[in-house]
């Protein structure tokens, strides 16, 4: 537990460098976007459905339906959303806090050829969504405790978003041969918890994907064994 919070507030602290607030403003911009434009195409898509399905006379009725609808939506799909956009500024993130503070491993790294890092990226997002739709039945007969179905998804979210923000430095630095994360399955879980949690304070969810990056490379470096080959298999 220790390292996690000493990774988290390492990683607090290197929000306002340059590198990395650049990347931070660029994710929460594109996230931004992202959101509008997928709660635009929903909401309309909504009132049209129910306006279709009960008739004229429906658009205030299925406006506020598509209202509720679209906040669930949101909820569920933030994590998939904030981490799809930050697969695509991940390596800024990985290698500002790299020449920071391990500037020796920063030189033994090499970025994942186009097709391996798509592959990846796909796969995260693919986890995301299978997963939360998998705990989605446990979730609905756990409403009833009124806690229940959030915990849930905060399990399952941190194991996703744990393994997701430590492969994001580790897959630059791991030997071909050796698939194994070097980070701890506890240390994994506990990162992804918090940055599960964080995801759920309005606001400061914007800044926790960059945040979860930056603290997934302080574990990854101090977990790599000295001498790896970098991931180009």
């Amino acid at each position: 537990m220790r390292a996690v919070i000493h990774a988290l507030a390492q990683a607090f602290a290197q929000l306002t460098d340059r590198a990395v607030l650049m990347v931070l403003l660029k994710s929460v911009l594109a996230t931004v976007l992202a959101f509008v434009a997928l709660g635009i195409g929903l909401y309309f898509a909504l009132v049209w459905a129910l306006g279709s399905w009960a008739g004229e006379g429906s658009g205030l009725a299925g406006a506020a339906a598509a209202v509720l609808i679209a906040g669930l939506a949101f909820w569920f799909l933030f994590r998939v959303v904030a981490v799809a956009v930050l697969q695509f500024f991940a390596d800024e993130v990985v290698i500002a806090v790299e020449k920071q503070h391990y500037p020796a491993r920063a030189a033994e790294a090499r970025p994942l050829p186009f097709r391996r890092d798509l592959a990846n990226s796909l796969r995260g997002i693919g986890r995301t969504l299978g997963f939360n739709l998998l705990a989605l039945p446990v979730a609905g007969v756990l409403l009833v405790t009124g806690f229940g179905a959030a915990l849930v998804f905060l399990a399952v979210n941190a194991w996703l978003l744990g393994r997701e923000l430590t492969d994001m430095a580790w897959l630059r630095h791991c030997g071909a041969r050796d698939a194994q994360n070097p980070v701890s399955r506890s240390e994994r879980l506990l990162l992804g918890g918090a940055i599960a949690g964080i995801m759920l304070v309005p606001g400061l969810n914007l800044i926790a994907p960059v945040l979860g990056a930056a603290a997934g490379t302080h574990l990854t470096m101090r977990s790599l064994p000295f001498a790896t080959e970098p991931c180009d298999a």
